[in-house]
């Protein structure tokens, strides 16, 4: 079976640091952003762990506004 691993990309723009994305994930891949907020003010989620990803989907299942994608690569 192929190792597949996943990259998370977010509209750092269109999120609101819910954290609901960092809650679901079963790696802790995700974290908001400590330091930098975007336009409206907000921490938005980044892939602290990129490593972890495992490419399930979680993230983006959960987010109510729909600003995660997530890609999956076969190692």
């Amino acid at each position: 079976m192929a190792k597949i691993r996943g990259a998370v990309v977010v509209n750092t723009q269109r999120c609101k640091g819910c954290n609901l994305c960092v809650v679901a994930c079963p790696t802790k891949t995700l974290e908001l952003h400590p330091n930098e907020v975007n336009d409206k003010g907000y921490h938005y989620s980044y892939m602290k762990e990129p490593e972890n990803c495992i490419g399930c989907t979680s993230c983006a299942m959960v987010c109510p506004d729909g600003c995660i994608t997530v890609y999956k690569v076969k190692l």
